[in-house]
């Protein structure tokens, strides 16, 4: 008999703050669904790390619905992963204020996401925006992934992660998996269409910086015809011209040639043909995933079963480490 293969655990996610972009696709959720085939993966909807921002509960409601079946719509298997809402695991939360006591306020505030959102939202800078980070170790440490798929942006984070499990680990024994940044080198990194110095994002108040995956083939046209380019009017791979570079980043992601490659086939001819190529691409590749997207939301009942299987795997699991947490830290459980 062959030996069993264990493989090795992920952990991610994403808030359901709004629709997804361009950017969410290529750079999360198009490699998640080709992580699940060999890596053992729960994936969640972060709906508690939403409310750091003020939420309409009923939108807040509908979009971790929707988020779900983005998800699965961009090829994630819910028979091969596990799917869960964030708030329908009791533990993530349990094993946060534990993990808050064993972080210190100066790790805390030296976080630059911390500064960033202070920033931009100063009337807002609420503790939850603050202990954030902690929650976010819980996430990772809760199930004892081994791997946690970032962007450079978030490797802070990871790094947090790994601290408070080894500080942990160091006062009450071996506890926890030390978890490890998993950047994916052919992660497409998509940026504004109105400002390529700046990461793609759901929240630009400019709707045409970027492109929702739920977008219409209209729009998406639209939104490539108006992106920042410069007035060399040559398609080249070169990152110091950042519009055009990012457009070509995008056909290249979408197309799996490789930036010379598209330059060399663009070559000699202008912006015009190539933005409109970029725009049928994208459209042609997001049109599968917004008719799936379409068919799952409008079968409410499957979505919730999914939550509910997904939830239930996810706090079997969570549970274990947060009974051996509580007994290690000194809490009384009776048997």
């Amino acid at each position: 008999m062959d030996a069993q293969v264990f493989k090795k655990r992920i952990l991610s996610a994403a808030q359901p703050s709004g629709n997804l972009t361009l950017g969410n696709y290529l750079g999360a959720l198009k490699n998640w669904a080709d992580l699940q085939k060999d890596f053992e993966c729960f994936y969640c909807v972060a709906d508690l790390h939403a409310i750091t921002l003020k939420q309409e509960p009923s939108l807040l409601r509908q979009r971790s619905l929707q988020t779900l079946a983005l998800y699965i719509a961009c090829g994630i298997d819910p028979q091969k992963v596990t799917f869960f809402i964030q708030s329908h695991v009791p533990q993530h939360t349990q094993l946060s204020w534990v993990l808050g006591c064993s972080t210190m306020f100066g790790e805390l505030s030296r976080m630059t996401q911390f500064k960033d959102k202070s920033q931009r939202h100063a009337d807002n800078i609420n503790v939850g925006l603050f202990t954030y980070p902690v929650l976010m170790a819980a996430d990772i440490l809760l199930y004892q992934a081994n791997l946690v798929p970032v962007g450079d942006d978030q490797r802070q984070h990871i790094e947090l992660a790994r601290d408070i499990a080894k500080r942990f680990n160091a006062n009450y024994s071996e506890t926890f998996t030390i978890p490890e940044a998993y950047i994916l080198k052919s992660s497409a990194r998509i940026m504004s269409l109105q400002d390529p110095t700046r990461k793609m994002s759901k929240s630009d108040p400019n709707p045409s910086a970027c492109i929702f995956i739920l977008d219409s083939k209209d729009e998406i046209l639209k939104k490539c015809k108006r992106a920042v380019t410069d007035s060399e009017a040559v398609v080249a791979a070169d990152p110091a011209r950042p519009g055009i570079y990012n457009l070509v980043q995008i056909y290249s992601a979408l197309t799996g040639k490789s930036a010379e490659e598209v330059a060399a086939e663009f070559a000699g001819r202008g912006y015009g043909d190539f933005k409109a190529a970029v725009g049928e691409t994208c459209a042609d590749a997001l049109a599968p995933v917004r008719e799936e997207y379409a068919r799952l939301t409008a079968d409410k009942a499957y979505l919730e079963e999914i939550m509910k299987n997904g939830a239930e795997k996810a706090s079997y699991i969570a549970q274990k480490t947060v009974s051996k947490v509580y007994r290690k830290v000194g809490f009384y459980q009776p048997r």
